[in-house]
């Protein structure tokens, strides 16, 4: 995590870089900047003492949001007297230039200023592939489905992660029955937990079981990046991400951040379910992350002692949905005792009761996820 001293220097040092157009002096050295504070998780906030409409506004956002580790600048105006409405207002010089006095705007429209690209996102050193498991809405099993798929493919031997970006709703320790503070290196360098051959981050190692997070969405980037490049994943041939619902700041974050190789999206059979999914099959493809399928869970319940079929919650809601976005349908995996009573006691259904029907389908799953993301490029 970046120290907030040196983030609040970086900082500062990019505003002298903008210079007030009035005055000839850096808006830092002018007096307009008021109450600077930047945190570790990259939130930088201060007041700028103009007019509402001035163009400075814009040119000390992009000076601040240009500084390495810094996630947002948020910037509150102090309004100044109204500018007279016939005066021609000076534009602020950005950079090395600053500093060469006062400048007039040209007449008509003023030159655009560029604006710096997004970075691109990254590859993790190390990591072959990052899957993002994720669902359009909670309930429907996406974690329950991630922890499958990673101990099933790491029972065969790959190396996997898995990381816990649902930080409001952290359920990867108790889905794998691990517990504790990870340690750090010298290097500053996160050591992730280990449990059935899989390596986990989440959010819960790091808070008591009772304390809510309580965060928006600049702390959540902060601490989706923390976890993809601060935490010594080692050599993995997949790197999961359990995502929390829907399509906000954790999915977001994710693909600006790091290169996705592919995505899982998770329903259940009925409708309610399958149109939130839609909604996220689209938000991939328009960053360009490949969707390798839908799951459908929870697809019916077979009773243990007669061995009736009984559709609780509908069928075939999932098949459909894949249909309709023209991505593949991975699979099934029916309701059963075998993955709450599992999942609760910190054991993968596809380790203790591999031979069961949800088993079998999570670990036809795995084994289908694994062969899709053998043809991304």
């Amino acid at each position: 995590m970046a120290d907030d001293r040196d983030l609040l220097k970086a900082v500062a040092t990019a505003l002298r870089g903008v210079t007030h157009p009035e005055t000839g002096r850096d808006i830092i050295a002018a007096g307009v900047v008021r109450g600077l504070t930047a945190s570790g998780s990259g939130e930088v906030r201060f007041k700028l003492k103009v007019e509402a409409d001035n163009p400075l506004i814009d040119a000390a956002r992009v000076a601040a949001e240009s500084v390495a580790g810094v996630v947002t600048a948020s910037v509150e105006v102090e309004q100044t007297a109204q500018q007279r409405p016939n005066s021609r207002r000076k534009l602020p010089v950005v950079g090395p230039e600053a500093g060469g006095g006062p400048q007039d705007a040209p007449p008509g429209p003023p030159p655009s200023r560029p604006v710096p690209a997004p970075p691109k996102p990254q590859t993790i050193p190390g990591v072959r592939r990052v899957v993002a498991i994720s669902s359009g809405k909670g309930g429907v099993g996406k974690s329950t489905v991630a922890t499958n798929i990673a101990a099933a493919l790491a029972s065969r031997g790959y190396a996997v992660g898995l990381l816990d970006a649902d930080v409001y709703g952290p359920n990867i320790p108790i889905m794998f029955g691990a517990y504790g503070r990870p340690q750090v290196t010298r290097e500053e360098r996160v050591v992730p937990l280990e449990a059935h051959g899989v390596k986990l981050i989440s959010v819960g190692f790091l808070l008591d079981e009772d304390t809510p997070a309580i965060w928006r969405g600049p702390i959540v980037m902060g601490i989706i990046r923390q976890f993809l490049q601060q935490v010594d994943w080692g050599k993995l041939d997949y790197l999961f991400v359990d995502m929390p619902p829907g399509t906000g700041d954790a999915q977001l974050s994710l693909v600006q951040l790091v290169k996705v190789d592919g995505a899982v999206l998770v329903t259940t059979p009925q409708g309610v379910a399958t149109a939130d999914v839609l909604k996220g099959i689209k938000m991939f493809e328009r960053v360009d992350v490949p969707v390798l399928g839908v799951i459908e869970n929870m697809s019916g319940f077979a009773c243990p002692h007669c061995g009736e079929r009984t559709d609780l919650f509908g069928r075939g809601g999932g098949r459909k949905l894949a249909a309709i976005a023209g991505v593949p349908f991975l699979g099934e995996v029916p309701l059963g005792a075998a993955v709450v009573g599992n999942s609760d006691r910190g054991e993968p259904t596809v380790l203790t009761a591999s031979d069961s029907p949800e088993g079998r389908a999570l670990i036809d799953l795995a084994e289908k996820v694994a062969a899709s993301l053998a043809d991304v490029d």
